[in-house]
């Protein structure tokens, strides 16, 4: 039986939005766990849909586990210097108090950035190495999303991510690198790691896993595993993160150099010949409405527009109001927007009860530039407590709350709000105000792609709108400090010329 040291640190940091993201708001309950330590990290994750959730279910029975702490920030604005310090301190204290471990195993994202980190997980296993020397395992698992370093790659002997955007098997996740663990506690530890950056990035809505040729590329990390390759990943990346090594990564630990160079060589290769066909079409608001009425009005199912730009899981501030202005402008009938966030509105629809009618600058209050608040005369239609167990794949099981929620409704168009942001990517949350997504014609989606995984089954078809967002989907627009000069900020895009002394290696 080994003694192993478990914890796990999520944030997705977009660079290019307003404020920072404080230890408060890792500590809170939202839409994941708040900030648990100790025991309460095995009662918070056990059979939830998390990494270290999937490692403790196949390791619990057979080594000792020893929690450090566990905390997800979501995604935001970057992390405050305070935030990381104490989060970062207080796990690598306790991982120092309970030393001597034979591993360690960090669930981890990889897009993080602090106030004085452009690499928040590198900092943090450097920080984790540095207490419990060269010699012990250091193994973990990361998001799709992650923007993956030399720096990560060096201090750790095994990297897994996820194989799914939408995000469905990050407890999977957590069980392969249980299985990378207990090869390492057999066979010790690779010698041979190797890393290819992609020289392009990739839009969010390109990602998509569920289609080519993301699917594809996935596909051949998993049957690269095996004989002398411990672990291969490919990681899309996070454009709104401004870091020197931002963008998708090729990965591999194995137990010879040649197989790592080997492995991520090949797949790099495959990857650069596909770069014409991450390409999503994207539409205007008013084209997408338009298209999404015309479609609702001789389609059985909904369709299903995504407001990719104010999607809260990239940084978004999940209140812009575009989308519903022309929702509301255009007509549209049988359609429901959400999750807007405005707790404001949530405690004044509480407060007036069901069926009643005021007048509200709803949304719009948190920017970006240019966004204001919806002013109309509501109805509210329904509230709930905003508390809730989610169902669908990519978050099914988890403990949901998201603060008083209300379901207000002006002409055709129902607006679902809550006191606490979370990416609209679960049924369930429109359930919990009365409505079956099902029976709308038109569901418009503050999320990116994490939607797919329980709403494109129920739809006619899939739009991806524009809306002013701080989630910006051309990443030209984006102005980087750190990046790279040279990589094509799209696929087949211009490359980053920035002025002298910009993009230069940190």
């Amino acid at each position: 039986m080994a003694r192993i040291a478990v914890g796990g640190v999520h944030h997705e940091t977009n660079c290019f939005v307003a404020g920072r993201t404080d230890y408060a708001y890792f500590a809170t309950h939202r839409d994941r766990p708040p900030l648990v330590r100790d025991g309460d990290v095995f009662e918070w994750l056990d059979n939830a849909n998390f990494g270290l959730s999937g490692f403790m279910e196949r390791m619990a029975k057979k080594h000792e586990l020893v929690p450090t702490l566990w905390t997800s920030g979501g995604a935001g604005a970057l992390v405050s210097r305070d935030a990381f310090e104490r989060i970062a301190g207080e796990l690598v204290g306790t991982l120092s108090r309970n030393l001597p471990v034979d591993a360690v195993y960090l669930d981890l994202h990889g897009a993080g950035c602090t106030e004085d980190y452009e690499d928040m997980e590198g900092e943090l296993l450097r920080r984790v190495r540095a207490a419990v020397g060269p010699k012990i395992p250091v193994i973990i698992s990361l998001d799709y999303h992650s923007n993956v370093t030399p720096q990560m790659v060096e201090l750790t002997d095994g990297l897994i991510a996820y194989h799914t955007y939408p995000h469905v098997d990050r407890h999977q996740t957590g069980e392969r690198a249980a299985e990378a663990v207990e090869r390492i506690l057999r066979d010790g530890a690779p010698g041979g790691r190797a890393l290819r950056k992609i020289p392009f990035l990739i839009p969010l809505t390109g990602q998509c896993t569920m289609v080519e040729p993301s699917r594809g590329i996935v596909e051949r990390t998993k049957q690269g595993v095996g004989g002398e390759v411990l672990t291969f990943s490919y990681l899309a990346g996070f454009p709104p993160s401004d870091l020197y090594w931002c963008g998708p990564t090729v990965i591999c630990h194995a137990y010879s150099q040649d197989a790592a160079e080997r492995a991520v060589t090949e797949l790099a290769r495959e990857i650069a010949l596909q770069e014409p066909n991450f390409a999503v079409p994207e539409f205007t608001p008013d084209a997408g409405v338009r298209k999404a009425m015309a479609i609702a009005a001789k389609a059985s199912r909904p369709v299903t527009i995504s407001d990719s730009q104010d999607n809260p899981g990239a940084g978004g501030t999940a209140d812009t109001t575009g989308l519903l202005e022309v929702l509301v402008r255009n007509g549209a009938e049988k359609a429901v927007l959400g999750m807007m966030w405005d707790p404001e509105a949530a405690a004044s629809a509480h407060a007036a009860g069901e069926g009643a009618k005021m007048r509200l600058a709803l949304g719009g209050k948190h920017g970006p530039e240019g966004v204001v608040p919806f002013e109309a005369e509501f109805t509210v239609s329904k509230v709930g407590s905003g508390k809730f167990t989610s169902t669908g794949p990519a978050v099914g099981g988890r403990k949901m709350d998201l603060g008083p929620m209300a379901l207000f409704s002006v002409g055709g168009v129902s607006i679902a709000v809550t006191s606490k942001r979370g990416q609209a990517h679960d049924q369930e949350m429109f359930r919990h105000l009365g409505i079956e997504p099902s029976e709308q014609k038109i569901l418009a989606l503050k999320s990116s792609v994490h939607f797919r995984a329980d709403f494109q089954p129920i739809s006619e078809e899939v739009l991806v709108v524009l809306a002013p967002g701080g989630h910006i989907s051309d990443a030209t627009r984006y102005p980087y400090r750190r990046l790279r000069r040279g990589v094509r900020l799209a696929p087949l895009g211009p490359e980053h010329r920035p002025e002298a002394g910009v993009g230069d290696y940190p």
